[in-house]
């Protein structure tokens, strides 16, 4: 067996950032800046008042309450075109620009209304600036809004079409292939035949791999086939910047994805075996240049897999620089038992914050490969070293699952 960060390396090792290119702005959530983005026009683009109320000049609020001639109003959206002279004020509504002449918003909840509507009463000073937003508070011309490689998400988005931009510089997104194979596998709500199964890796994994930031490809499910196996990995690695398939990866298998890789990656792809469980089994190379991650058959496993290989080096494609997800120190409501096998154990938990502000984990169910439910109820993985586990009340290392 391999340790975790050997393996990880050899999967890192394996995976580029793809090209830039430039996409509109609402399709580039979760994408990766490729240079710095620098604004071409302040924001916000001309003073505004942060309140419904009156613009004023502060000095004529002196020794309030004063009353103000009120000489015109101002909606958002409206031109500034009322100025204001002294003794007088102008309604102005929020979001709307600062009229020429004032230099301060008083609140409608400081003020008094004539019956008229000719004049208002200011019921308190005002100060100059208050509630007056400036032009270029947030960002001015020419400031650098994000640097090169960052990961964009809804706030960043908003900034840059504050800015006016349409297109983003970042890399491209990587397309995904997704392949299940094996005359065992049912993909529909058909009845079962003695020996079939349904197809759940393919499923969650071409989830998994939306939820990484990329777009995933169905390949759908390929018979037990040499023939239609290496066409379909062919046409897949023509198409696609990396590949996962999940089983047939362990030693001693024999499945016609892993005679296929070997063929057409020319004996480029590594099978290994990681001290981890679950998900030892572990295959990785570079085929004509496209990753290919084959993950363990079992489906916990395939999804423990992914989380410590495949999205790293999704990641990695994405060009980010948060590559692997840190873990958190958490507290074990309850013993978390393991035994000694020389492997770091990945156990499924529930992580919730308790009372003394810290996270809380409790076991998600049974932890067999094979459950899959008790995955599903995990949002976390608790990390234990070789050794008896964590009794309760001790401190534990928390993968979050994203």
């Amino acid at each position: 067996m391999i340790s975790l960060d050997e393996a990880r390396g050899t999967v890192l090792a394996g995976c580029a950032r793809l090209p830039a290119t430039r996409v509109p702005i609402d399709d580039a959530l979760g994408l990766v800046t490729s240079e710095a983005i620098v604004s071409p026009e302040p924001v916000p683009p001309f003073a505004n008042t942060a309140m419904d109320g009156f613009a004023v000049r502060a000095e004529d609020t002196s020794g309030a309450p004063v009353p103000l001639t009120v000489v015109g109003t101002i909606a958002a959206g409206a031109a500034p075109d009322i100025p204001v002279g002294p003794g007088e004020a102008v309604r102005i509504m929020t979001g709307a620009p600062i009229p020429p002449g004032a230099d301060a918003v008083v609140m409608v909840e400081r003020t008094q209304m004539a019956e008229d509507g000719g004049t208002v009463m200011v019921l308190a000073a005002a100060s100059k600036g208050d509630h007056v937003r400036a032009a270029g508070e947030d960002v001015a011309a020419g400031d650098e809004v994000f640097p090169p490689g960052t990961d964009l998400e809804a706030g960043h988005l908003g900034v840059l079409a504050s800015i006016g931009l349409v297109e983003v510089p970042v890399y491209r997104r990587p397309c995904v292939g997704v392949l299940s194979t094996g005359d065992e596998l049912v993909d529909d709500d058909r009845p079962l035949r003695p020996g079939q199964i349904r197809d759940a890796n393919r499923h969650t994994l071409l989830a998994l791999v939306r939820s990484a930031g990329c777009t995933p490809v169905d390949l759908g499910v390929v018979p037990d086939d040499l023939g239609v196996i290496t066409r379909t990995l062919e046409q897949a690695l023509s198409e696609c910047d990396a590949l996962i398939t999940s089983g047939g990866v362990s030693v001693g298998d024999f499945d016609y994805v892993k005679v296929a890789l070997d063929q057409l990656s020319g004996g480029g792809m590594r099978w290994m075996q990681v001290a981890i469980k679950p998900a030892k089994p572990l295959a990785f190379g570079a085929v004509g240049g496209v990753p290919v991650f084959g993950l363990p058959g079992n489906p916990v496993s395939s999804m423990v897999s992914f989380e410590l290989f495949a999205r790293p080096g999704l990641r990695t494609l994405l060009g980010t620089s948060r590559v692997i997800t840190p873990t958190v120190r958490a507290i074990a409501r309850e013993h978390l038992h393991r035994h000694s096998d020389g492997k770091t154990h990945f156990v499924r938990v529930r992580a919730d914050w308790g009372d003394d502000g810290r996270l809380h984990v409790r076991s998600s169910g049974g932890q067999a490969s094979n459950l899959l439910r008790s995955m599903a109820l995990a949002n976390a993985l608790a990390v234990l070293p070789d050794g008896d586990g964590v009794g309760a009340g001790g401190d534990v290392e928390v993968l979050l699952l994203p």
